[in-house]
């Protein structure tokens, strides 16, 4: 068996709760489970996502907080970060784009998973959700080539913030995928962790739409369940193995400080 790429630090940078688990919880319960460091950064609480009546916009924004963490913990990440951005207006600006560069800067993740800016029209149902776009493209502006270039943002220097390049960038994709990761022993733990979200499953189950998804990227493919990715290498596997000690020595003391 052809053994499975497991980054080192993987970062998801997504808009709401549950976006994740809708979409690549799967593949960070894998990789959790193999050694990775998983954080999750969310540009906002989704507080506006629960429409019941009396409900406040910061009783809503605990609510939905405490149900992702719950979900973080089940796929295994040790993390869970909230920008706490608006949500619904969610915008890719230079204010946002850099708390992400502060975020990729302090956790230095090998891999960053983020969304498909390019995405709006999804199926004859649905229009991609523009927090989902903001929340992409900000993100794939900080991992390159914000991030890594040091004398941008440079006063994160005094938060003892040194630039950082990633080395991946995983692309959700729901119809251009080209890289597929099994989630055959995961898949109950995608299922899960997106039950976490009470608020938003209320009555619904989500088990048979999520496998039926599942089935449909790893149609073809030697898996039952899979999901789906683009992948971006920004530095390639020379540079990286010969400066992975420096990279993951650099992580540790800005883990530290």
């Amino acid at each position: 068996m052809v053994p499975i790429y497991v980054p080192g630090r993987t970062m998801a940078i997504v808009a709401h709760p549950d976006d994740i688990e809708f979409s690549c919880a799967g593949t960070l319960a894998r990789w959790a489970r193999a050694g990775s460091i998983v954080s999750y950064v969310l540009c906002t609480s989704g507080e506006v996502g629960i429409d019941e009546p009396g409900m406040t916009l910061e009783r809503a924004k605990e609510i939905r907080e405490e149900e992702q963490k719950r979900a973080a913990e089940i796929t295994g990440a040790k993390e869970v970060v909230f920008l706490r951005e608006p949500d619904g207006l969610l915008q890719p600006t230079l204010e946002l784009r850099k708390k992400l560069v502060r975020e990729i800067r302090r956790f230095r993740p090998e891999v960053v998973v983020s969304g498909d800016p390019t995405i709006v029209w999804a199926g004859e149902d649905y229009i991609n959700h523009p927090d989902h776009r903001a929340a992409a493209t900000v993100a794939l502006e900080a991992v390159f080539p914000a991030a890594g270039q040091p004398n941008l943002f440079e006063e994160l220097k005094d938060e003892g913030l040194s630039a950082h390049k990633t080395r991946k960038v995983y692309v959700m994709s729901w119809s251009n995928a080209e890289v597929f990761v099994s989630i055959d022993e995961t898949i109950d733990l995608k299922i899960e962790a997106l039950r976490a979200h009470k608020s938003q499953m209320r009555d619904w189950d989500p088990e048979e739409m999520i496998r039926q998804w599942a089935r449909e990227e790893a149609k073809g493919k030697e898996m039952a369940y899979a999901e789906g990715f683009r992948v971006v290498t920004l530095i390639n596997n020379e540079t990286w193995e010969k400066n992975k000690e420096t990279w993951s020595n650099s992580a540790k003391h800005s883990q530290q400080t």
